[in-house]
């Protein structure tokens, strides 16, 4: 039975991602409240959904490198830098690659 090459696949987005619009809360005083709560609340679960594909990237990236670490044996040491390599890259960023908006304060944002 020949292969069909469909389990070759790139198993994550190589392409650029936009970041999703950012609703900021009203006027200073103003606690709880958004300027306009329909974006506010689309942002949110923008977010939720970024935050999900971020988990599912490094998630399938671990599994990349357990199957060459299985396939491997001894020799994973050098033949599975390009998996690991690319996994460690991944794990290392902040918030694992998510995308974030442009913040009016950085600094609240920024837990790193």
């Amino acid at each position: 039975m020949a292969s069909s090459g469909a389990a070759e696949k790139p198993k994550f987005h190589e392409g650029t991602l936009k970041p999703y619009p950012h609703e900021e809360h009203g006027r200073p005083g103003d606690t709880g409240r958004a300027k306009d709560p329909v974006k506010f609340l689309l942002a949110s679960e923008q977010r939720a959904r970024e935050r999900q594909v971020a988990y599912e990237t490094v998630r399938l990236l671990r599994e990349d490198v357990i199957e060459c670490y299985r396939r491997e044996g001894v020799n994973h040491y050098d033949n599975c830098q390009v998996e690991t390599q690319k996994f460690y890259d991944v794990i290392k960023q902040k918030d694992m690659g998510q995308l974030h908006p442009n913040w009016k304060k950085t600094a609240k944002f920024d837990v790193y």
